[in-house]
């Protein structure tokens, strides 16, 4: 019979021991001899201190307080460590002993094993001789596919340490590596001090080089990791990273220093730092300094390509109903033949943005005030273009602007839904270093408009809706303003989400003028197999052209080019989206298509895009181009990649590449290949070859892969 754990703990009364800390017991047979002698047989379970014990027979000398356990012997400590072994003597509180034909497991990951292990102090795990692998062993498959092998392996549990002594790594069983003393972290820590993944790199710039970080932890909130760079063509680089979290944001700063062949006799390097920090009142303070030592850094060294950087200093608050924001912003160009200093490398604005409801007319109205300025640090005189791009190389400006916006809804019989609309803005500009717009100018915009939506709704007998809506809006605006200098509104977008908006530039200094009527037809099938496919088609009509568009705008003319957006979203997590601009001739001026897919094996991320050549939206030549971004499940454990970037108005790629990965219960391997085709004549085109090895089990980030099956 069974006896329960309360039986237990009144046998052991007179046992201190183990009773003053409430041991517990569960065995089929119990029996005691004399005073000093506990013997239990029989699918034994001992519970003490957090610690769970299961054997065939424990037998406890109340005399000596010691534990002979006969096996098979599982000894879990709570806490992530299992030892499994044949028998064993131990302590009577478990810390203190010897295990035979004993295994150490951590975390369910890593697997040490010993003839013999000795437990120390209840914080000490030593064991002699010693295999160390997270890989599965079974009959079948008797070499793991990495192993350490050491004369002496200890666990710190305390510190969460493994300390290997003479220590040799092997590949499916062939020594490939060999260290006298070797410290790793066991699978429970999330940041120690110490080496981490390192990486093997090959560069048609830089040769064959290894990166090695290492990482210090600077306490629980901060951290420094430091990754130095040696290649074969005489490449030295020291990468830095500090992070560091506070009660109220956080900091992240990245850098490097670099001295290589590509630019003899120089000290290369970059800065990115980011930050983020809450303040009184609900504002966020945001912080951000891009800086480059030359233009091709970034490039060289596989970083991000940029070829504008930006330093920030940004405060907001944003509520309900309210939107706050102050910032300084300084630009640095590192575009072949743009100087900083013609560009408006220095800007700062302050916004205050309020909506409101109700009132007399009813609806919901927006108040926005803005103070903006933009400095070039050229000091050149007033009329040089040294840039050619028909701006003073020197003009600065500075505005100050208020806008009021209002709209109302009203629901007219037969589900008819109309709006009233409008807007009205005031702004002021003093312009220097620029004799076209030399002085302080004054300015009012505004416009009313008035729309018409008239949703037809179809329900089908199996749940599916088709919604069908025309729509009509007449929009006027005064057809005359004083010339401004276009900074900030270069660029228009002619798409679905401003396909009804009063002015369709994204900035201030340009507003859309005159009469006109935008016309549009969407329509929704939802489905609810998930099954869905929207899109909506869409044209202006002016009363004048007034030329404010470029051609390549699809705005241009007395009437748009005609503006045809769809969607297709299946439940199985593929999403097709098209957006195309056409004229009456059907001869496409912009055109994208994008396609995502998640499916079970497969994940897709592609894009074609077709513009016209525009030197208005500094576009010489048309673009015709098309990105590809793709992995395959191939198995449970392999997955293959491949991503290019194509231009076919040169026939050539700009970048592609292609990769492996492998990952299993004990490693994640990562191998990659890429070729990058340069547009700038501050690089050149650049191959590089990738590889990464992880061996699981040691404190590593990445998750285990799946475990192959045992025969046998």
């Amino acid at each position: 019979m069974r006896l329960r754990s309360a039986i237990f703990a009144l046998a052991l009364s007179s046992l201190p021991a183990l009773a003053q800390d409430r041991a517990t017991l569960v065995a089929d047979d119990l029996q005691i001899s004399g005073d000093n002698v506990l013997t239990a047989r029989g699918a034994v379970e001992v519970f003490y201190q957090g610690q769970r014990l299961r054997a065939s027979s424990v037998r406890y000398d109340r005399t000596n307080d010691s534990l002979d356990i006969v096996g098979p012997i599982t000894l879990d400590d709570g806490q992530g460590s299992v030892v499994l072994a044949d028998q064993a003597q131990l302590s009577g509180d478990l810390t203190e002993g010897v295990l035979q034909s004993a295994r150490l497991v951590l975390n369910d990951q890593l697997q040490l094993a010993a003839n013999q292990i000795n437990r120390i102090g209840d914080r000490y795990t030593r064991l002699g001789q010693s295999v160390a692998s997270s890989c599965q062993v079974c009959a079948s498959n008797p070499t793991p596919l990495w192993e350490i092998r050491a004369r002496e392996i200890i666990h710190d549990q305390e510190e969460r340490q493994i300390y290997f002594q003479n220590a040799q790594l092997r590949f499916v069983g062939v020594p490939v590596f060999y260290v006298p003393r070797l410290r790793m972290p066991d699978p429970t820590v999330d940041r120690t001090r110490g080496v981490l993944r390192p990486s093997l790199r090959t560069t048609s710039d830089f040769g064959t080089g290894i990166k090695v970080p290492y990482f210090f932890p600077l306490g629980e909130t901060r951290d420094l990791t430091l990754t130095p760079y040696y290649s074969t063509k005489n490449t030295r680089s020291l990468d830095a990273r500090y992070r560091q979290a506070f009660n109220f944001g956080w900091l992240e700063v990245n850098g490097a220093v670099s001295r290589d062949h590509l630019r003899p006799n120089e000290t290369r390097g970059y800065l990115l730092a980011t930050g983020e920090f809450l303040l009184p009142e609900s504002y966020v303070l945001k912080m951000r300094v891009d800086t480059v030592s030359d233009p091709g850094y970034l490039y060289d060294y596989g970083l991000e390509e940029r070829d504008r950087l930006e330093s920030s200093v940004e405060v907001t608050r944003t509520r309900r109903n309210e939107y706050i924001s102050g910032r300084i912003i300084n630009f640095q160009s590192i575009r072949d033949g743009e100087p900083t200093s013609t560009i408006p490398s220095q800007v700062a604005d302050a916004t205050f943005h309020r909506r409101f409801t109700g009132g007399i007319l009813g609806g919901e109205a927006g108040l926005r005030w803005q103070l903006h300025g933009a400095k070039r640090t050229s000091d050149r005189p007033f009329d040089t273009d040294v840039d050619r791009d028909d701006i003073a190389d020197g003009r600065d400006t500075t505005r100050m602007s208020v806008r009021l916006d209002w709209r109302r809804n009203f629901v007219l019989p037969a589900g008819i839904l109309a709006t009233t609309l409008g807007e009205v803005s005031a702004d002021i500009y003093n312009i220097n270093q620029d004799l076209d717009y030399q002085g302080r100018t004054g300015r009012v915009n505004g416009a009313v408009g008035a729309e018409l939506r008239w949703p037809w709704v179809k329900a089908g007998a199996n749940g599916t809706s088709h919604i069908l809506g025309p729509i009509a809006q007449a929009v006027f605006s005064p057809n005359d303003s004083p010339d401004i200098p276009n900074e900030d509104s270069t660029l228009v977008e002619f798409d679905e989400s401003n396909l009804f908006a009063l002015n369709r530039f994204s900035g201030v200094d340009e507003y859309e003028r005159g009469a006109r009527v935008n016309l549009g037809l969407g329509y929704a099938r939802i489905a609810p197999n998930g099954w869905t496919v929207s899109g909506i088609l869409g044209r202006t009509f002016r009363e004048r052209d007034l030329g404010q568009f470029s051609n390549a705008s699809g705005l241009d003319g007395s009437s748009s080019d005609w503006l045809g957006q769809f969607q297709i979203m299946l439940r199985d997590g593929l999403i097709i989206t098209n957006r195309t601009l056409f004229d009456d001739n059907l001869e496409v001026t912009k055109s994208e298509l994008r396609m995502d897919a998640a499916l079970d094996r497969f994940t897709l991320s592609a894009g074609y895009i077709n513009l016209l050549a525009d030197p208005e939206e500094d576009r010489q030549d048309a673009l015709s181009e098309m990105t590809f971004d793709a992995s395959y499940q191939l198995t449970e454990t392999w997955a293959a990649r491949a991503s290019t970037r194509y231009d076919f108005d040169a026939d050539r790629a700009q970048r592609a590449g292609v990769g492996a990965q492998f990952r299993n219960e004990c490693m994640a391997v990562d191998v990659y290949l890429s070729r990058r085709f340069a547009s700038s004549t501050s690089v050149e085109p650049t191959t590089e070859f990738g590889l990464s090895v992880d061996l699981l089990g040691f404190g590593s980030s990445k998750k285990p892969g799946p475990a192959g099956t045992c025969r046998g």
